[in-house]
């Protein structure tokens, strides 16, 4: 299992491939199961966790297990192989991969394989027992048999052991040059709280004020716990299928527009704290709008990998949708929210909803497009963005 190769942003894929059934594990439920331990309580293993997950999927799609000819397994944190996943679906593929845990790339990967020929229909699925394995993030415990790459995020001698020591860094150098305050940062972790008190599966369901926000303890200064994703368990499984082949199913299909890639070959430090990736939202943003045939203000609705809230900001203001600087008065003036002019991560991202390492955004993008996201549905929605980085 390798990172992806992403095919190329074509305007010719562009509307080929489309969402046509998705699925997804309790996450709420599940998460309050595993803090109360209650006696009898067994704790989700990536088996069961992708079994449910694929079953209610293919029951969303209104399609049958004879139709699923490929099939991909993403898990970051251990499972199954892929053959014993079909095996234990009861399903024949005669496409089929282990793909790499993140959303990013995958999705593109796999409209790849159908571009080809390979399949016509694919179920991809992740799942992560994160925390019922007791997965930890940092501290002096995580060494070298975490399973963690090398990289910036976890360089010991620096001080780093988890990502969230560069991301106070980001955090840092946001506050001086613009002037911002924690009191800022902490309205987009109120916002996030918003939206996922209208999605009854958001783990975080209890209000967040800001006062509550500078109450919280610190993870890595100045960044507080609220700032920081979850860790929870949980699958999520999109069914994709030629988009000639999803007409007449059970839900109107969500057609997938374009993609794009940009990567960090130099200067990792400066290009992470910095200019915060805004030349590779800028680049990657520009070959899937341009693949896609819009235009950024055309986007109605954006869900962007909130692995800490000023991820988000540098979202935001990477692609263009604010200048830099901009992002935290744009959250505060209400433009995140459903009836915004940009609303975000609509069921709680990964802050407050669950973290599936970008799959629950897309996961809310179709139910949102579809218009099914109930009291968090946004008006008149045609095109939505998602972007990880």
């Amino acid at each position: 299992m390798g990172f992806p190769i992403m095919p190329p942003s074509t305007p010719d894929l562009s509307g080929k491939m489309a969402i046509v059934g998705i699925g997804e594990t309790d996450y709420a439920d599940d998460y309050k199961a595993a803090r109360a331990k209650a006696e009898g309580y067994t704790p989700p293993t990536p088996e069961s966790l992708t079994k449910l997950a694929f079953v209610r999927a293919l029951a969303d799609s209104g399609l049958e297990r004879k139709d699923i000819d490929g099939l991909t397994v993403s898990y970051l944190y251990g499972g199954p192989d892929v053959g014993d996943v079909a095996r234990d679906l009861g399903l024949a593929p005669r496409f089929q991969q282990e793909s790499f845990g993140l959303m990013a790339g995958t999705l593109p990967e796999v409209c790849g394989a159908i571009a080809e020929g390979k399949c016509d229909t694919v179920a991809m699925i992740y799942a992560v027992a994160t925390r019922s394995i007791g997965r930890k993030f940092g501290g002096q415990v995580f060494g070298d048999d975490s399973g963690a790459p090398a990289s910036y995020y976890y360089h010991n001698p620096w001080g780093f052991s988890s990502q969230a020591a560069h991301w106070s860094l980001i955090w840092r150098h946001y506050m001086e040059r613009f002037g911002k305050t924690e009191a800022d940062l902490a309205e987009v972790a109120v916002q996030l709280r918003k939206n996922a008190q209208l999605y009854p599966q958001a783990i975080m369901q209890k209000p967040l004020s800001v006062e509550d926000y500078l109450a919280s303890r610190y993870i890595v200064k100045p960044l507080h716990l609220v700032d920081m994703c979850l860790v929870n368990d949980g699958a999520v499984c999109l069914i994709l299928r030629r988009s000639d082949l999803a007409k007449g199913l059970a839900h109107v299909p969500v057609d997938i527009g374009g993609w794009g890639h940009s990567a960090v070959t130099a200067n990792k430090m400066r290009t992470l704290v910095r200019e915060r990736l805004r030349p590779q939202f800028q680049e990657s943003g520009r070959q899937a709008l341009a693949m896609a045939g819009i235009a950024l203000k055309d986007v109605q609705h954006f869900e962007g990998y909130d692995a800490s809230t000023i991820h988000l900001i540098n979202h935001i203001e990477g692609h263009g949708f604010v200048e830099p600087g901009a992002g935290l008065d744009f959250c505060k003036s209400g433009e995140m929210d459903v009836n915004g002019s940009l609303p975000v991560n609509m069921a709680g991202g990964i802050l407050s909803g669950s973290y599936m390492h970008g799959w629950n955004h897309v996961a809310e993008i179709v139910r949102q497009l579809r218009g099914e996201a109930d009291a968090r549905q946004i008006p008149d929605l045609e095109i939505s963005l998602f972007t990880m980085a």
